[in-house]
Parts: structure tokens; sequence; C-alpha cells
């Protein structure tokens, strides 16, 4: 599952977010890799060293992999999954001059050599994208990315049996399968929709009216599935007033995703385990901030990117935190 969503505010600052949806429990925190940082990919044959700050939210799985994250340029990326579309190189040989990167680790090497999407699509265009079974689900991972930058730009990176896809993404939505370009299309049923109120109409000697407010999303789709959290994405985006200020915009950000945030039994899988919204989370691009919650706890936390230099990777902390009620006395 998961939706991501791209928004500019009127000042022009970039709000990159998304929500994770997963049905294996996961125990994200936050974490901050520094510049220089040095690592092996999954294959253990290239050892890489990042050229930027990451701020991003993952998990510890021996080595720590994110989900999204921003770097000190305003470079993000998030992935989603991608069920019965991704397919990914072969691994090639020890001596091949492509680089092996793990679509686990696609996130993590991006933000750590990318400072935008033009970039990125030229690294993107020379490396290998291979497959690597994660310890959580036990399976090769099927997903696509989406990254943006505080320039404005947003694409989406899809590798497919037809090849590698990098799509420029101007809508700046993506959810899940089927593919991107597929999504696009669809939005076609739905240019009916919108926020302003029908008129009366008259059917022969029949006159029609509006129940109420509203009536001009009729038809919007309201299910769970990434078709529908697509559409209902895209229009809220471009529907939704984002206020001038900081904590405004923020707040309307969580509002737009609140339309596909999952409740914990609503969509169940095979394995009877639900697929629910564990957590959400947007990223300023511009002044490098992450803004998140989580299911147990719908207060937004912030943190933001230090600067300086530290040693190797550093937890912020843990995303799932008890809620406290706040109790006003009578």
């Amino acid at each position: 599952m998961c939706t991501a969503v791209n928004v500019q505010t009127p000042h022009g600052d970039i709000y990159f977010g998304r929500t994770m949806d997963f049905s294996y429990p996961l125990d994200p925190e936050l974490y901050v890799i520094p510049k220089g940082y040095k690592w092996n990919n999954l294959w253990n044959t290239h050892r890489i060293e990042n050229q930027y700050r990451i701020m991003g939210i993952g998990q510890d799985i021996s080595p720590v992999i994110l989900a999204d994250g921003v770097n000190e340029m305003g470079f993000a990326a998030a992935v989603l999954y991608f069920p019965g579309y991704a397919r990914y190189d072969a691994a090639g040989s020890g001596n091949s001059p492509e680089l092996p990167v793990a679509a686990l680790e696609l996130v993590n090497f991006l933000l750590g050599q990318c400072a935008c999407v033009d970039q990125a699509a030229s690294i993107l265009r020379i490396i290998r994208i291979v497959g690597v079974e994660d310890p959580v689900t036990e399976s090769i991972a099927p997903l696509h990315w989406i990254i943006a930058d505080k320039r404005g730009a947003c694409m989406v990176v899809e590798k497919t049996a037809e090849g590698l896809h990098l799509i420029p993404n101007p809508l700046g939505v993506l959810s899940n399968s089927p593919d991107f370009q597929w999504h696009m299309t669809n939005l076609n049923n739905y240019m009916n929709i919108a926020p302003s109120q029908q008129s009366e109409k008259e059917w022969g000697p029949v006159n029609l009216t509006p129940f109420g407010q509203g009536a001009g999303t009729f038809g919007l789709p309201g299910d769970y599935t990434p078709p529908s959290r697509f559409v209902r994405t895209a229009y809220l985006k471009n529907h939704t007033v984002i206020p001038e200020t900081k904590e405004g915009a923020v707040n309307a950000c969580f509002h737009i995703m609140e339309s596909v945030s999952i409740p914990k039994g609503a969509v169940m899988t095979d394995r009877c385990a639900p697929d629910y919204t564990q957590y959400t989370a947007f990223m300023d691009l511009c002044a490098g901030e992450y803004y998140f919650k989580t299911y147990e706890n719908s207060q937004v936390v912030s943190a933001r990117l230090p600067s300086g230099q530290w040693a190797g990777i550093k937890s912020l902390g843990k995303l799932i935190r008890p809620a406290q009620l706040e109790e006003w006395n009578t």
C-alpha cells in the first residue's frame, strides 16, 4: 500500500510526504546520516561514500534501510510497493562496471549521492537495480519510487519488464499498482468532479436538486485500492487551500493525507493481517525539516536535519510513542 504527494505552498516551499501502509509490524526510527559516511552495498561489491547529509525514516535490519528521507540539498525520495509490475536487473558479475544497488537500499543511495531530480535521473541510468530478500517479509519486495527536489521537480522511478522508466510527475502523486502512466490515464474518468456545488437540473417535467453541499464531488472513489487513493489524493492536493504560514501548510498537508489513511482492520491481507497506515510523514525540502505522526499518536512531531558532522548513523528516536490525552478540568 502507501500513498505519496508533493505539495507546493504559495511561497514556493515544497512539502514531500507519504503514508506508510504495511501489514507487517514496523519499528521505524528517524535517522540522520553524515556526509562522508561510507557503506557497502548489499551485494558487497562496492564501497559507497555519501556526498550529502541525510535525515530519513527507516528501520535497522542490519543495515539501516530508509523508506523515505531528505538530504541537505533539499532532494527527497520515498519507496512504495509495486506488486505485479516491478522487475529488477540481474546482479551481474563482480567485475561488472555497473554498480548494483538493491531495490531496498535505493532510497539510501539516491539521498547520499544526488542533489536534485535531474542528477538522480542521470545516475539511475548507469546503475543496476537488483532484488534482495528483506528479513521483514522474507521476500524480494516489488517496489517503485517517487523523488522530488526543492526546486519543484518530481519524478516517478519504475523498473518493469520493459526496462527503466523515469517519468516526470507534475501532478506530484503516487500510490501502488498499476503503473504510474495507467493512474494518470485513469484520472480522465474523474474530470467531472469539482468542489463547486451542482446546480438544479430539469429532466423533462422533473426538477432535480442536490441533497446538500458536496454534490460536485459525487463519484469521487472512497475505497482504499491504489487507483482510488491516487484519485482522491490528486483531487485533494489540487483543491485544498494551502495557507502561507508554515504551521498552516503542514496542517493542510496532513489533512490531505487523512483521506487515504487506513484504520487498522479496514483492510485485511490474505494472511488475516491488517494493512494499515503505520505513520504519515512530510518533509519541508527547503528547510530540511521532518514532520510525522503515527497510528498510535496523532500528535505531529518535528525534527530538523542537524548541521555539522557526527560519527556514523544516528537515531533521533523511535516514531512509535504512546498517546497522551490532554485533560481539561471542568
